[in-house]
């Protein structure tokens, strides 16, 4: 192989191996917007009275 197959050879590999790295980066970025929305959407973070005691809310007044 001459000198320049193979230089132009490595530049190829090294063009590859940047392609894969942007392309897992721009991956990880979309499936944590996904998670974001997901997240969103299910209400996550927002405060819940499923875990609290009994008795709690129960002077809610619900009529006005």
């Amino acid at each position: 192989m001459d000198m320049m197959a193979m230089v132009s050879t490595m530049l190829a590999a090294q063009q590859g191996a940047l392609q894969s790295n942007i392309s897992a980066t721009l991956m990880k970025q979309n499936a944590d917007a996904e998670k974001s929305t997901v997240l969103t959407l299910l209400g996550a973070g927002q405060p819940s009275l499923a875990n609290v005691g009994p008795g709690v809310g129960g002077n809610l007044n619900i009529a006005a």
